[in-house]
């Protein structure tokens, strides 16, 4: 309550120190013949509608900010708002709060400064309309409030300074009330940006929970991938093994060393492991050798990796799934069979392998579902981003290429 009175009887005193000064100049000019009566009347008619605004400016600000101190009756409001990102990212977030204002106009950004000025149509809360003329609070009357906003950066975060005042002196604080505008303005930015900062982090949580979800599938996939060995190709090697015993024992040896190679190399890897593309290729090859022992002369095999390649990390079976998918979409079903071969280079910094076959190829019906080479590419954008890709052509004259790039000096790859 004392706030309250101090308050308006500050506005009041102001404007009775301005009559009284007003007499003095009339009377000075005019050698003491002023109509002091009329000005009289025009003074209390005008403090009337002062006292009046202040009062309700007072009973606004309390619906307002739920308190009445000098901070929250003031015409000028500075916040000083701290906000959780690097300085590039809090002045999009600033400048987009401050644009979205009701009744902003006249925006001003300045990026390399970091602040943003703009000004904004002040709204009588109480009419549409602006003061009439023969209303003596129209001579005085602001139209617009403004606001600066300051981005300052810090280690990682920023520091926003906002100000929100009238388009005005600040002389006329002393005669006249905003009737709160600037203060809604001041807590209307600061919501705005607070709610999103938050959306901000939802979403980073959410494309986190997102990619550790996606992850884990992942890993689950290829530790299955890991586990199991295909039944029909682990029962047909058996089989042709044991066959191989009673008519060459000789070939029978060389098919079960290269099955115990295959299956060495399939079994599940601790978490943190790194295959590598020298690992892949021992996998790759076991597995091929033994169709070659079943296929006989159809499947030719040739490979051309440099020892110097062999030591850079590569995603764990992602080479075993291209070539099966070159044996049984390719070669198998082709009468004749064919030729697969591995690839490795290094190009413009890249490490690219490539697996090809000259079999049915694309216009060939087939009956895979392609989701070994969905898994491929899913596991290349977890494992390297945006740095890797794979993409897969006709050979010529016949047959499919597939290439899987990464950064050869990748040192992370694909943790499954």
């Amino acid at each position: 309550m004392k706030t309250s009175f101090f308050f308006v009887f500050r506005i009041a005193a102001a404007w009775t120190f301005a009559y009284i000064l007003l007499l003095m100049v009339w009377n000075g000019v005019f050698n003491g013949n002023a109509p002091e009566g009329l000005f009289f009347l025009l003074f209390v008619v005008t403090l009337g509608f002062v006292i009046a605004g202040a009062v309700s400016h007072i009973r606004r600000i309390r619906l307002i900010a739920g308190r009445i101190d000098p901070g929250t009756l003031a015409n000028r409001h500075s916040r000083q708002v701290e906000i959780p990102l690097e300085a590039g990212e809090a002045f999009d977030l600033v400048d987009a709060a401050v644009r979205e204002l009701p009744r902003s106009e006249e925006i001003e950004s300045a990026r390399d400064s970091l602040q943003v000025r703009s000004k904004v149509t002040r709204l009588n809360p109480y009419s549409t309309k602006s003061p009439g003329r023969f209303n003596p609070l129209y001579w005085i009357h602001i139209k617009r409030n403004q606001i600066l906003a300051t981005v300052t950066p810090r280690d990682g975060t920023s520091s926003v300074s906002l100000v929100c005042e009238p388009e005005s002196g600040a002389w006329s604080d002393w005669f006249k009330v905003d009737d709160g505008t600037n203060l809604e303005n001041a807590e209307a930015i600061t919501r705005a940006i607070t709610r999103r900062v938050a959306e901000h982090r939802r979403n980073e949580q959410a494309a986190a929970q997102q990619t550790v979800t996606e992850k884990e599938l992942t890993v689950a996939k290829l530790s299955l991938l890991h586990a199991q060995v295909e039944p029909h190709f682990l029962y047909n090697t058996l089989a042709s093994a044991q066959y191989l015993t009673r008519s060459d024992p000789a070939r029978a040896d060389e098919m079960l060393g290269n099955l115990i190679t295959y299956l060495r190399h399939s079994l599940p890897r601790t978490e943190d492991s790194l295959s590598t593309l020298g690992e892949e290729l021992e996998r790759a090859r076991a597995y091929l050798e033994i169709l070659k022992i079943r296929m006989g002369t159809r499947l030719n095999l040739q490979i051309e990796v440099p020892d110097a390649l062999k030591s850079i990390p590569f995603p764990a079976m992602m080479l075993q799934t291209l070539v099966e998918n070159a044996i049984k979409h390719g070669l198998e079903p082709k009468s004749g069979g064919g030729t697969v071969w591995i690839i490795a280079r290094i190009i413009d910094g890249m490490l690219a392998v490539t697996v090809a076959d000259d079999g049915q190829g694309f216009n060939a019906g087939s009956s895979g579902t392609g989701i070994g080479l969905k898994n491929v590419r899913e596991r290349l954008r977890l494992a390297y981003g945006g740095a890797a890709s794979f993409s897969i052509v006709a050979n010529f004259p016949s047959g499919v290429a597939a290439t899987i790039n990464i950064p050869s000096d990748a040192q992370g790859g694909d943790h499954a």
